[in-house]
C-alpha cells in the first residue's frame, strides 16, 4: 500500500489525498488532475490488487501514510474518498481526527447494506471463475456510470481498473462494507469541515439517503448533489471538482482569492 504522485509534486501547496474505490488502484482521478493540480499538491493511495487488509489494518496504514506526508512539510490536508474509499476516509477521519484538516466524500459506500440484494448476491464473487469476473464487470457499467456522460477511454479505464481486483480480494472488500458501520459518537467526533457529494442518478447505492443522513449527523456536514450524476461521478466530462470544491468554498483560500481577482 502507498501513496502515488499522478503529478509533480509542490509542497507549496495543500496536500490533496485520494482514496480510490473498489478497484484500489488509485488512478481513476485522472481526469479531475489537471485542475486539481492548480491548487492541491496530489496523492493517490493505491491498494494492491490482492490486498486483505481488514478494516482496522487498512484504517491503521492510511494514517501512517498520512502522518508521513505531514512531517515531510507541515501544511493543510484535505482527504478525498470515493465510494470504498469514502468509507475508509471515514474511518480514518474518526480514528486520528488531527491528521486531516477537510473531509470530502463522493458516493460513500457506507449505503451498501441498504441494498439487501446486492449485499447478498456479493457472497457468490469469490467463487467466480476469472473469465466471469471479466464479463461482470461489463455488465456492472450501467450501474456504476452515466453511460451517455463518460468517454470511451474513461469508460475502458474503469473496466481495466475493476478486472485488475482478484475475485478473492473483490469478494473480502464486498465483505468489509457489508460490516461496515460508524456509530453516531464516531461520526461526531469528525468535527472537520465536511463536503458530501451525492449522485442522484446513482443506480449502484442510495447514495442521496446516505449523504443526508451523513451529513445531519456530522458536525461541520454539507452536500452538493449531481442531479445528473451515476456512481462513478468522477470519470464524467460534465463533472469538474475543482469548480464544486470551489463552489461549497473547500478551496484553499489563497487559491480563492486569486480566483476572486
Amino acid at each position: 500500500m502507498r501513496l502515488i504522485v499522478p503529478k509533480s509534486p509542490n509542497s507549496n501547496l495543500p496536500l490533496f489525498v485520494y482514496l480510490p474505490g473498489m478497484d484500489g488502484s488509485g488512478y481513476l482521478l485522472r481526469s479531475q488532475l489537471p485542475k486539481l493540480s492548480r491548487a492541491f499538491d496530489v496523492r493517490c493511495l493505491q491498494i494492491p490488487h490482492d490486498d486483505l487488509r481488514d478494516w482496522q489494518e487498512l484504517t491503521q496504514g492510511t494514517i501512517e501514510l498520512i502522518e508521513r506526508e505531514r512531517r515531510k512539510s507541515q501544511r493543510p490536508i484535505y482527504l478525498f474518498g470515493e465510494s470504498f474509499g469514502g468509507c475508509l476516509a471515514l474511518q480514518v477521519a474518526s480514528k486520528a481526527p488531527t491528521a486531516i484538516d477537510r473531509l470530502i466524500l463522493s458516493n460513500p459506500a457506507s449505503s451498501f447494506n441498504r441494498r439487501p440484494l446486492l449485499a447478498w448476491g456479493s457472497h457468490f464473487v469469490q467463487w467466480m471463475p476469472d473469465f466471469l469476473n471479466a464479463v461482470s464487470a461489463l455488465g456492472l457499467l450501467p450501474f456504476l456510470v452515466a453511460l451517455d456522460r463518460i468517454p470511451h477511454h474513461n469508460r475502458q479505464a474503469l473496466v481495466d481498473a475493476m478486472q485488475s481486483v482478484s475475485p478473492q480480494s473483490a469478494a473480502w472488500r464486498i465483505g468489509m462494507l457489508r460490516d461496515f458501520a460508524l456509530k453516531p459518537t464516531q461520526l461526531y467526533h469528525i468535527q472537520q469541515p465536511t463536503l458530501a457529494i451525492a449522485s442522484a442518478i446513482d443506480r449502484l447505492l442510495p447514495s442521496m439517503t446516505e449523504v443526508r443522513e451523513l451529513v445531519d449527523r456530522l458536525p461541520n456536514g454539507r452536500m452538493h448533489v449531481l442531479p445528473h450524476s451515476g456512481h462513478a461521478c468522477l470519470l464524467e466530462e460534465q463533472v469538474d471538482l475543482y469548480d464544486i470544491l470551489e463552489m461549497s468554498g473547500f478551496l484553499p483560500k489563497r487559491i480563492r482569492s486569486n480566483v476572486r481577482v
